[in-house]
């Protein structure tokens, strides 16, 4: 066994000061050269120095447990660099490496085996299922605990449900000691919507040994989690490990304003909240460790550091916010692009809006469609759920603004909002009527039609001026989509209103989905012959039958849709509905692929699950 000390971890754990814990792996690893592309897990076997010296140098700054470089060696992370039947080698590897550091340090120290999440989405928000991550955690934990590790430590999971299986796979392999730890948003949230309270209580029946909340943001959001956790379940053990403040890029580099004193005044503040174990997570370095050292090894301190002493680092020159959005780069650059509509929430918790957002970027979809009312339901304001989905998911979004049930006034106050809210890609569209809705006698009216906002956005807003010609301070840079309907009933009038919106300055096209590629095809060459080639790309929409039901509302009730018989009868006789409405809808998306700019999709009743399915096949 590594351990060294003759005090077993859990008997230590009882005995002041707090143990003290590593730092960030990944910050150190990255800061040597190696790009994020690569497999950090797998560097055990190919660069075993390399890693070696980095647990030296905690070591040397004074932690007390070293974690294995194993965080993401798990059958699904590792899947992605071709590893998946690695994984005993890898975190064997990285066992063994961090023994041998300790055993020569001649320290009694303690190793962890590190266990992070699987890097897919679970059930019900994603497609794996619970026994097949449990699987999987099974299957890293085996390695870690046969290699000789003292405790296991599952930090930076976002998921209560997949941390629960990973202690119940734990469980069945050993009852070595457990550190359970989530992170939490920027509302001392989990992503998907659990407080602290619930998080400390779950976990403490689900039997974990330490109770850990890592990463999230800096240090003073993780002294206010760790209270309202210990508060929940006073006689439980805790730990804590907070990024050094919450990232930004300068220069090209992930950076982190909080230094290493500033950590040394919060270890006493930890302590006193009733943590019995601390470290540093993404940020952090040896000094960090070693600050946290010095603090540790002093008698606590009668009153508490106020802990503004922030390490400020200078910023460079943020990039003009005129600059193109990602779709427009995409587009004119001629790659093939999918997007997925989400509609907002109901209520006030946008955490499933994330989350699945989140599924559908891992999924390789390239933006996020984010639609306002659809069909006349109250829900939240779009800009705010798209400004989230891109400041928290990172991904780019576009955002559906309808005319109709806005006056001019709220339209222009509209389009700043939303620019200052850093959304850029807009889509025009007239909107559903109120009648349908849950207020059918709601006001109805609007002062200007989808074209007439184009032209508003294009020629005055993205010139600097509004409606009536007023100064606005600065030009927008909004990139703008209209509605087109490839297989009209008299095409004539299609022709007319898209060659309007054209001519009023949009960027893109987004049509309403299609069953019948042959017949948007004609529609097409009809509008060249009398127009000229189309000179905006086309994105077609693509609606994912779900059932048999859902394939006959749609083509005997929603205007414009027409669904082969070919295509009612296979999810007539199909056993699996779901499977089969992917299939049909992949097999949609190649046939349109030479022709089109991309594909836009509409997951039937909000199964965001069945949008990744078809996304990662098509991609």
């Amino acid at each position: 066994m590594a351990q060294t000390s003759s005090i077993p971890f859990l008997t230590r754990l009882a005995s002041p000061p707090p143990l003290l814990f590593d730092g960030a792996m990944g910050t150190m690893i990255h800061a040597r050269g190696v790009g994020f592309d690569r497999c950090f897990d797998e560097l055990n076997l190919t660069h075993p120095a390399l890693i070696a010296d980095i647990h030296r140098a905690y070591i040397d700054a004074g932690a007390e447990i070293v974690l294995t470089n194993t965080f993401g060696a798990n059958r699904y992370r590792l899947a992605r660099h071709g590893l998946e039947n690695r994984v005993g080698d890898i975190n064997r590897a990285g066992v063994d490496l961090a023994r041998r550091v300790i055993l020569a340090s001649f320290k009694n120290l303690y190793l962890a085996g590190d266990i992070g999440p699987l890097g897919v989405r679970l059930v019900p928000f994603g497609r794996v299922q619970l026994e097949q991550a449990r699987d999987a955690f099974r299957e890293q934990i085996t390695a870690l605990v046969a290699s000789g590790v003292d405790v296991l430590l599952m930090e930076t999971f976002s998921d209560l449900y997949e941390i629960l299986e990973a202690l119940k796979a734990a469980r069945e392999v050993s009852d070595i000691p457990l550190i359970a730890s989530m992170t939490f948003t920027r509302d001392d949230r989990t992503l998907l919507g659990n407080p602290p309270a619930e998080v400390a209580q779950r976990l403490h029946e689900a039997g974990a040994d330490v109770i850990g909340i890592n990463c999230s943001g800096g240090p003073a959001q993780m002294l206010r989690i760790l209270k309202q956790a210990h508060e929940a379940v006073p006689g439980a053990r805790f730990f804590v490990k907070p990024n050094a403040g919450l990232p930004e890029q300068v220069g090209g580099r992930i950076m982190y304003p909080a230094g290493p004193a500033y950590f040394g005044d919060y270890a006493h503040a930890f302590r006193r909240a009733g943590a019995c174990l601390i470290g540093g997570c993404c940020g952090t370095t040896p000094e960090h460790t070693h600050a946290m050292r010095l603090a540790l090894d002093t008698p606590l301190p009668e009153r508490e550091e106020n802990g503004n002493s922030l390490t400020l680092i200078e910023r460079e020159e943020v990039a003009p916010a005129d600059q193109p959005t990602e779709l427009s780069q995409k587009l004119s650059s001629q790659q093939f692009i999918v997007t997925v509509e989400m509609a907002p929430p109901r209520g006030l918790n946008t955490q499933k809006v994330l989350a699945a957002a989140s599924m559908l970027q891992e999924a390789g979809a390239d933006v996020i469609n984010v639609s306002d009312s659809p069909m006349a339901r109250m829900r939240m304001s779009p800009w705010a759920v798209a400004n989230l989905i891109h400041e928290q998911v990172g991904v780019e979004t576009i955002l559906h603004f309808p005319t109709r049930g806005r006056n001019l006034l709220r339209v222009q106050g509209d389009l700043l909002a939303a620019h200052a809210l850093n959304v850029r890609n807009v889509f025009v569209v007239m909107g559903d009527p109120t009648a349908i809705g849950d207020y059918p006698d709601a006001m109805d009216n609007y002062d200007v039609v989808p074209s007439g906002l184009v032209k508003l956005i294009k020629q005055n807003f993205n010139a600097g001026s509004d409606y009536s010609g007023t100064d606005i301070g600065q030009p927008t840079s909004f990139f703008v989509g209209c509605a087109a309907n490839l297989t009209p009933r008299v095409p004539a009038e299609e022709i007319k209103t898209l060659r309007r919106k054209i001519k009023a300055g949009a960027d893109f096209a987004l049509t309403q989905p299609i069953f019948d590629p042959q017949a948007a095809q004609t529609f097409l060459a009809e509008y060249a012959a009398t127009q000229g080639a189309l000179p905006i790309p086309v994105v077609v929409g693509i609606l994912p039958l779900a059932n048999p039901r859902h394939a006959a509302f749609l083509h005997n009730e929603l205007p414009g849709v027409r669904i082969p018989p070919e295509f009612l009868n296979r999810m007539e006789q199909t056993l699996d509905p779901r499977e089969e409405g992917i299939r049909i809808a992949v097999e949609l998306v190649e046939q349109v692929r030479p022709w089109v700019a991309g594909v836009y999709l509409m997951p039937p009743f909000g199964r965001y699950d069945v949008a990744a399915e078809i996304v990662e096949r098509v991609k």
